[in-house]
């Protein structure tokens, strides 16, 4: 007997630990259901007949997404110049190699340039983006993870 009301002890406290979990995920504070069931008897508007309490999200509210379309489809490669830029991650450069040998021997009339581009994956690069909208007519950008 004493084991099945340690079970039941157990299930109350996992039960606990999920509402928080729930609530956590939800954005709300677990402090909010703590206080509404501090006073068990009354209702919850009840409960809180004390001063007003405002709970804000810490996620804050995204801002909205700008959709940017894709850049419209080249009716053909032959004499074109294709940029194969590497944002430094290993292994990359060699992809863009083997990229580069294909094209030599599969369309041997498209240009191929390797660019290593400065920074991260996410950074702004003004002096190779300025070439290649000079000097190219499509990316192939190897992004590592």
């Amino acid at each position: 007997m004493g084991t099945f009301a340690g079970e039941e002890q157990e299930r109350g406290e996992l039960m606990k630990i999920n509402r928080r979990k729930i609530l956590t995920l939800l954005g709300m504070s677990p402090a909010l259901l703590a206080e509404a069931q501090s006073k068990p008897g009354k209702p919850a508007k009840e409960a809180a007949g004390g001063p007003k309490i405002e709970a804000l999200n810490p996620r804050g509210i995204p801002p909205p997404i700008t959709l940017v379309p894709m850049a419209p489809r080249l009716s053909t490669l032959d004499g074109k110049t294709i940029y194969l830029v590497s944002d430094g991650f290993p292994g990359a450069d060699a992809f863009l190699n083997q990229i580069k040998v294909w094209f030599s021997k599969n369309m041997p009339s498209v240009t191929t340039e390797f660019r290593l581009k400065a920074g991260g994956f996410a950074d702004d690069d003004p002096k190779l983006f300025a070439e290649i909208k000079a000097k190219g007519n499509a990316v192939i950008m190897a992004i590592g993870h």
